[in-house]
């Protein structure tokens, strides 16, 4: 959670744009990862996200604390937008690693591992496609994005038990197409 995110989400509710590009800077990379995983083209990403945040912007006085992020909102706003996106286009996933995956330049790999790290990231997100689309959410938001089982419980409109048990499900899943 971002220090002092409530006071900066409540002036953003009375029309302080600044205080929204604070939150908007804040949560833009989490937002756009799972957008991008989802969708798997950086285009179509970038659209939704902007799209999402535009969303949340607009709707930022039905956001009200309740002893959750607002990430976890704006995690629910961006799934909406997404569902949007997939009723109103009918798209197909398909996802592209190395628009997902960023090398940190200061780790240089030895000849041949970039094959092999992009080989184990295209198996692993093969699997991951093959769950369901609550399974795909939970897993990023838990183990891409370490959220909290509190917030993605917010976010996907479950309680946290049955987050807990939608993420040992998808984890066995993945473990048996792996």
């Amino acid at each position: 959670m971002l220090e002092g995110e409530q006071k900066l989400v409540e002036r953003a509710k009375s029309g302080d744009s600044s205080a929204f590009g604070l939150l908007y800077d804040y949560y833009l990379p989490r937002i756009y990862r799972f957008v991008l995983i989802k969708v798997g083209q950086r285009e179509v990403a970038e659209d939704i996200t902007h799209l999402a945040f535009l969303k949340a912007w607009e709707n930022i006085d039905r956001y009200f604390y309740r002893g959750y992020s607002f990430g976890s909102w704006l995690y629910k706003v961006a799934r909406n937008t997404l569902t949007d996106h997939y009723r109103d286009r009918n798209s197909s996933t398909q996802v592209h690693l190395d628009d997902i995956f960023i090398e940190p330049e200061s780790d240089k790999p030895r000849p041949g591992e970039n094959i092999d790290i992009k080989l184990e990231s295209e198996r692993i997100m093969a699997a991951l496609l093959k769950l369901s689309a609550l399974e795909q959410d939970v897993v990023i938001m838990r183990l891409v994005d370490d959220l909290p089982t509190k917030e993605v419980a917010e976010a996907v409109g479950k309680s946290e038990g049955a987050i807990k048990l939608i993420q040992h499900r998808a984890i066995k899943k993945l473990k048996e197409l792996l």
